[in-house]
């Protein structure tokens, strides 16, 4: 080798070689071009000035690469219904960026939006105040009352009262004094500051959090802001024992209703599980300098409580929302979650009567609106499965709430009658699109809709006055204002999608019937009848109570465009598919999961769509618990692979992730729910191991590239490290990559596209 030849390789980035580096380049371009494309976050709708259309706001993002984080913008629009087959939206020459925006919330007329900028240091949180043509106010909150906003989605609760005078909100609770030392020992003086340079501050009792995402932030607590005067009051009365979060005023104003829960005996990870035990709860609002308060909450036997408990019947309540006339209180429940263990399940929907005197009988009559659905017939509703409610779901008729939920292998829109239980699916019935709900613009639906070949675009639907009897809705297509590159355009319109059925293999009679009833798979691939199939990839969700939907994924339609077809998996415990079939998975993981994957290949390779010699399998957390369990299981059938902070071990995972619960739960079903403890046997590690991944090694051959986020909670590096490391020893090809700023998603932008632009030039390099 000359020393021009071994300069040029000293050159090259590590782990990069001179035959691959061509393929960077060209696969990077693209993958650009598709992470560049907007996403369509959140939707708002205001009466115009001159009372004829309305007026809207979008909330949009889009990844910038080089800062490693998100641009938000709002894009403004005026709506005119021009006839009864017509709207028109009239968009604003240009986006407008909200630098430093955490969240925007506006007051219930419309008239006001309140801006919080939450710090990314020790600085104060700010509150903004904007009217149409200024920023009436703005409030410095300092650490001292407390900390950032939280703006999670979770936790998360702000809420205007009617009045709009004050602004309920959750944040974290201020930081516990910690004590000092100086060159004499333990300092009394407790007012010492940071910057006191003959002593230094000791770390105090450590507490735990919320696990995966929540590092680090103190515990969730409740504050009212007064939007005349800027004075916070914290609200008082809450058990330490409770964090808080989902925040709302009750109609009086004189109450705040928040979903509390007890971190008795330890805080478990948060984050994706709604196993946890939860309820709604009431307290008094705080009494500011010029307020009094004569109203008075009452239930029997408990008037001295500060707090009451309004769910005290079931394991779980949150998502609270009232009725525009203050009527009755609706919220969601994960008691089927709760009660079984598992992380995610089939959700319910129930209300409480909200008594105009605030006395309530005892014990609280809660009414199950949207019972937990068994097993549902082919074609019927599935069962709720939903992230929450919007700010102002309602019809005008104060009992109808619009709502988004999974049904099957797609998120559709739902109507659901809060007083007759009635529910109906009101996004088209032949669409194979997913809708995801924005918002109202009076009776009027605002949606968007995308597929894994169809970038997100703005629907706009109404209730057709020729067909009100049988409520049907038609839906508009608004004029595209999110564009995507031409490139993009033409390799998608090569594309086409269709969810499969897949029927499962060796039905046995000890199966529920939702258990024996096919599952689904979206598989994308090319649209030319000619030549030979396209390299496939399969996809595998996490969870494994999750599911994928036919929406648009940059990643994915990128994976897609460079010449793969991809099978997306919803495997039997998936979301969507009834509560029968979700729970015939745990105690079962590493088997009928896996079995269901390959069911759903040879499925594909028997209808011609696929062939056998160039799969590759793709996952992250039990999607990757998968991937690396099939290629230990079938070594024969995968030619690459990729692991995206993969369960490669239960039995190492146990004592070092933040759901602990989870490993029991999903190794020996519902039984694990008794038998977790902290400190397990050495049968319970035995059987741990033998359900893992790593029980499988020796037979693996098949080249694999992890992806590891280096400050993952819920499943902690070593655990992929671990499998990866003995592969290698074993002489299998493995390339890993240790994302050192990310938790268990991998998504801050900088990391989602090199892990994915790695994923391509992998599977290229294997999968021909």
């Amino acid at each position: 080798m000359d020393a021009s030849t071994d300069t040029t390789s000293m050159e090259l980035p590590l782990g990069l070689d001179a035959d691959t580096e061509e393929e960077y380049a060209s696969q990077s371009k693209l993958l650009q071009e598709f992470t560049s494309i907007s996403s369509i976050d959140k939707a708002w709708t205001f009466k115009s000035n001159n009372g004829i259309g309305s007026l809207a706001m979008f909330s949009v993002s889009q990844a910038n690469l080089l800062a490693n984080k998100r641009r938000k913008y709002i894009l403004s629009a005026t709506i005119s219904k021009e006839s009864s087959t017509s709207v028109n939206f009239q968009w604003s020459p240009f986006p407008v960026e909200m630098t430093g925006v955490s969240t925007m919330v506006p007051s219930p007329s419309g008239s006001k939006l309140l801006v919080i900028r939450n710090p990314e240091n020790e600085s104060p949180t700010t509150f903004e105040i904007w009217s149409q043509g200024q920023v009436e106010k703005e409030f410095q909150i300092p650490q001292s009352v407390h900390g950032p906003v939280y703006v999670d989605g979770w936790f998360e609760g702000i809420s205007w009262n009617s009045d709009e005078t004050f602004i309920a909100y959750v944040a974290e609770e201020p930081s516990p004094s910690k004590p000092r030392f100086n060159s004499l020992g333990y300092k009394k003086d407790t007012a010492s500051t940071d910057k006191d340079c003959s002593s230094w501050k000791g770390q105090g009792q450590w507490e735990e959090d919320w696990g995966e995402t929540y590092a680090g932030k103190r515990q969730p607590a409740l504050f009212v802001i007064s939007t005349n005067s800027g004075e916070v009051q914290p609200v008082k009365g809450v058990a330490k024992s409770l964090s808080t979060g989902q925040v709302v005023w009750a109609p009086s104003n004189q109450f705040l209703i928040f979903v509390g829960w007890s971190s008795d005996p330890r805080k478990l990870g948060i984050k994706y599980c709604y196993n946890r035990p939860c309820a709604l709860y009431a307290v008094r609002a705080p009494v500011f300098k010029s307020e009094t308060n004569e109203f008075e909450i009452k239930i029997s036997g408990n008037q001295d409580s500060p707090v009451i408990n309004l769910t005290q019947s079931i394991s779980s309540a949150f998502f609270p929302l009232f009725s525009p006339d203050g009527k009755f209180l609706v919220f969601a429940s994960a008691k089927s979650s709760v009660d079984s263990g598992a992380h995610s399940a089939t959700d319910s929907l129930y209300k409480i009567d909200w008594p105009v005197d605030g006395q309530f009988n005892s014990p609280i009559q809660i009414v199950d609106v949207i019972p937990v659905v068994q097993c549902a017939e082919d074609g019927c509703f599935p069962g709720l499965y939903f992230s929450g409610f919007l700010r102002s779901p309602w019809l005008s008729d104060g009992c109808t709430v619009i709502i988004s939920s999974v049904w099957g292998s797609s998120l559709v829109l739902l109507s659901v009658n809060i007083l007759s239980g009635e529910v109906k699916r009101i996004s088209p019935i032949d669409s194979k699109f997913s809708w995801n709900f924005l918002g109202l613009d009076g009776d009027n639906i605002i949606a968007v809709s995308s597929s894994p070949i169809d970038p997100p675009e703005i629907r706009y639907g109404y209730l057709d006055e020729k067909e009100t009897k049988k409520a049907t809705w038609s839906w508009f297509d608004i004029s595209p204002v999110f564009r995507c590159s031409e490139k993009v355009k033409s390799l998608l319109s090569s594309r086409q999608f269709d969810i499969l059925k897949i029927p499962v293999k060796d039905v046995s009679s000890c199966l529920t019937k939702g258990a024996s009833k096919p599952f689904e798979a979206i598989f994308v691939s090319s649209n030319s009848t000619k030549g030979a199939c396209d390299p496939l990839i399969v996809m595998l969700h996490g969870g494994p109570h999750s599911v994928s939907v036919s929406s648009f994924s940059k990643s994915l339609a990128f994976l897609s465009s460079i010449g793969y077809s991809l099978l997306i998996v919803n495997y039997r415990g998936s979301l969507g598919f009834g509560e029968e079939a979700l729970q015939s998975l745990p105690g079962k993981v590493g088997s009928q999961d896996v079995t269901d994957v390959l069911t759903a290949i040879d499925h594909i390779i028997d209808t011609g769509l696929a062939t056998p010699s160039s799969i590759a399998v793709l996952g992250g957390s039990h999607g990757g618990f998968l991937t690396t369990h099939l290629i230990g299981q079938a070594p024969e059938r995968f030619v690459a692979a990729a692991a995206r902070n993969p369960v490669c071990n239960l039995a190492s995972m146990v004592g070092t992730t933040d759901i602990p619960d989870w490993c029991y739960f999903e190794t020996y079903g519902i039984e694990g729910k008794k038998k977790y403890t902290e400190a397990p046997s050495v049968e319970d590690l035995a059987i741990l191991h033998s359900k893992s991944p790593i029980s499988h090694i020796a037979k693996v051959k098949t080249p694999t590239i992890f992806l590891i986020g280096a400050k993952d909670l819920r499943v902690p590096m070593p655990n992929g490290v671990q499998y990866a490391r003995a592969l290698k020893e074993k002489g299998v090809e493995v390339k890993i990559l240790i994302f050192p700023d990310d938790v268990h998603g991998i998504d801050r932008p900088q990391s989602d596209f090199e892990s994915f632009l790695n994923i391509g030039v992998w599977f290229k390099k294997y999968c021909k």
